[in-house]
């Protein structure tokens, strides 16, 4: 699932092809926004809030923005002048962007496409938590945020985007390894000085990747295929610190929902959690059933 640095990400490559320019044709192929027309829109530019992409336009001096989500199965083709999308994507495209210079930007299987005010952008993003690109970050809020329901497993506290927005599942899970913790610890159990120190880390983290500085979502400092992730993706093989076999629970579906992260939810994905039981100390799934 596309995390906040796939979509910072995404957003640098669109911001060369479409701010500044105007809209030939814009169309968004949605029931509620079938009838609206951008042509003639100018770009101002294009924002990101955790995994939402804004595109703010102005349209005969209305600032509009159009706000997407690519949850599961979303993506966007960016194409240069003479490109076309192949026949067979045609049916795919919900939001379709074609500059004055003939480059075009289609939002394909885009579950989540609406058009508001630029002033009513809150509607669309006022119920996330601090944006962890925000160079702005304040660190101790966000600690705050992550630590207000004191009980909350570490794991979910870090997927509630009301919380600290940007984290998907291959992040919370490869934090709780670097933090030395169980995805179920308490959250209460980090401390105000240790809540602050894994928002630092989380920041740096999606920064780097998103900026490819370390390698995209590369944890581990290796980017060798199959070597980029401590516990992500690894059931069943030995953890690359002290050898233990690295564990994984799937959650059940809707339970994303509890913490604020509806991705799962609404598509009927399991969630899967993996962990080194030796690294990382704590309750687990393991003390209540055994190996799961």
């Amino acid at each position: 699932m596309p995390e906040g640095d796939t979509v910072a990400r995404l957003a640098q490559r669109m911001r060369p092809l479409l701010e500044g320019r105007t809209l030939v044709h814009g169309r968004l192929n949605v029931p509620a926004h079938a009838t609206a027309d951008l042509a003639g829109a100018r770009v101002l530019g294009i924002a990101t809030h955790g995994k939402h992409l804004l595109t703010r336009l102005d349209l005969a001096g209305e600032a509009l923005t159009l706000h997407t989500h690519l949850l599961m199965d979303g993506e966007w083709a960016l194409l240069g002048p003479g490109r076309r999308l192949p026949s067979r994507l045609v049916p795919d495209v919900r939001v379709l962007l074609v500059t004055d210079e003939q480059r075009t930007a289609a939002g394909l299987r885009m579950p989540v496409v609406e058009l508001l005010r630029t002033a009513d952008e809150d509607r669309a993003t006022g119920h996330l938590g601090p944006d962890l690109l925000d160079p702005a970050l304040d660190v101790p809020a966000a600690a705050a945020r992550l630590l207000s329901d004191p009980a909350r497993p570490l794991a979910a506290a870090l997927l509630d985007q009301r919380l600290v927005a940007g984290l998907g599942n291959l992040w919370a899970n490869e934090l709780c390894f670097l933090t030395g913790r169980s995805p179920w610890t308490p959250v209460a159990d980090l401390g105000e000085d240790g809540a602050r120190r894994l928002v630092v880390r989380a920041a740096r983290a999606l920064r780097a990747s998103a900026s490819g500085v370390t390698g995209y979502q590369v944890t581990t400092g290796n980017t060798r295929p199959g070597q980029e992730h401590w516990v992500a993706g690894r059931a069943g093989q030995p953890c690359r610190r002290c050898g233990t076999r690295v564990e994984v629970v799937a959650e059940v579906p809707g339970a994303a929902r509890a913490f604020g992260e509806d991705d799962d939810a609404a598509t009927g994905v399991r969630r899967r959690t993996w962990w080194c039981p030796h690294c990382q100390p704590g309750p687990s799934p393991l003390d209540r059933a055994g190996r799961p």
